[in-house]
């Protein structure tokens, strides 16, 4: 049943139907496409064209400008064309599409599961990095995450906010991440707290939870 709250809006059936099931790995398709505006700001340029063997992780489009963000493959295999296609908005959009053969990785990308104890890493390297591998939000603004790093001048960062509630009905992604990949949630906030030189930082999470 639809609530109403006071200050406007509704709250709808929740419906986390999905919230028990793990996180599973889908196979691989044998055609991607992959957008070059993922992120809000400026589209990646793409730095590969047709027929140009890719592996998984390498950098196949650069961003082009401070608020835009890099992109890298999803798979490895061959470039068959840089072309448009419609998205779910209904809009064309450029991208790069490979066909997928296998899921050969570039050689310096560590893939183990162990995590770091201590970070000797200064704080402007640690968001060089985020730059680099173009982690954007997931936020539905795409927003680069290095962007959010940076402070304007004269600017102070108190505390670091995470991120953990879902909002919309049957999301139940960040419930599973909490649940199974806590261990590098919580590596990553350290990380995060130290790119941002801030000794604070809070998890937020829903009360469904």
């Amino acid at each position: 049943m639809l609530k109403t709250f006071k200050i406007g809006g509704v709250h709808p059936p929740e419906n986390k139907v999905s919230a028990e099931k793990p996180i599973e790995d889908l196979p691989l398709p044998s055609l991607v496409f992959i957008p070059l505006a993922q992120h809000i700001g400026s589209p990646a340029l793409p730095v590969v064209k047709r027929r140009d063997f890719v592996k998984t992780g390498q950098l196949i489009a650069e961003g082009s400008g401070f608020v835009s963000a890099n992109i890298h493959s999803s798979v490895s295999g061959t470039v068959s064309k840089i072309d448009s296609m419609e998205d779910s908005s209904g809009y064309p959009r450029q991208g790069i599409y490979i066909n997928v053969e296998g899921d050969e990785w570039i050689g310096d990308i560590d893939r183990s599961d162990k995590l770091a104890e201590e970070y000797d890493i200064e704080s402007r390297e640690i968001i060089d990095k985020i730059q680099k591998a173009g982690i954007v939000g997931l936020g539905g603004a795409t927003f680069p995450t290095h962007v959010k790093l940076i402070p304007p001048k004269g600017m102070k960062i108190d505390i670091l906010l995470i991120n953990g509630v879902e909002c919309e009905p049957y999301l139940t992604s960040d419930h599973r991440l909490m649940l199974e990949k806590a261990d590098e949630i919580i590596s990553g906030t350290k990380l995060l707290m130290k790119a941002l030189k801030v000794s604070e930082a809070a998890i937020g999470i829903e009360k469904n939870k």
